[in-house]
């Protein structure tokens, strides 16, 4: 065994990489206060051909220092857009006919494993601030919450931790691109 050279991974160039088919994916940010967690969740969202982030309220924007240097380059190769509120993003991708996903722990909430993804419904996975979760009034207007299964002492997984499992979760549920 032995690791495969930048060659042999075939990546695609940026140009390329805006260009090719992107998972029916949206990760929306909610007042997402670590700037480093920002970075991973663009790079995250590059790994899995994600559409667009969405950056909302206090969540950091590109070009920052914390940013790239967490991101890699990837915030030229991800779509993304910046809302003052979490709501206001919500509102457009549910008038685009997105499913609004929260990834909380709530009453209503669905163990990850068991949420069905129906493979021809975009879905905007929402992912709330380090200390505070989505926020109640982001929950309200989402249309389900899953939740990671943990069995450990700690009731959460850091942010970004978070966002590549669930997106994961539902790309790996999806038809390729």
């Amino acid at each position: 065994m032995r690791k495969l050279s930048m060659e042999e991974l075939n990546r695609l160039t940026v140009a390329d990489f805006k260009n090719t088919r992107k998972f029916p994916l949206t990760l929306v940010l909610d007042n997402v206060r670590s700037l480093h967690n920002v970075g991973a969740a663009f790079r995250t969202c590059d790994a899995f051909a994600v559409e667009k982030v969405w950056l909302c309220g206090i969540t950091g924007r590109p070009p920052q220092r914390e940013i790239t240097k967490t991101a890699l380059g990837s915030t030229e190769s991800v779509a993304w857009e910046y809302a003052p509120t979490t709501l206001e993003a919500l509102q457009r991708l549910k008038a685009a006919g997105y499913q609004l996903v929260a990834v909380e722990q709530t009453t209503g909430s669905v163990p990850l494993p068991e949420f069905q993804v129906a493979p021809d419904q975009p879905y905007a996975l929402v992912m709330g601030n380090e200390v505070f979760g989505v926020e109640d009034e982001v929950l309200a207007l989402c249309d389900a919450a899953v939740e990671i299964p943990q069995f450990g002492t700690k009731h959460s997984l850091n942010v970004s931790v978070a966002a590549g499992v669930v997106l994961w979760h539902f790309i790996s549920r999806l038809p390729a691109v």
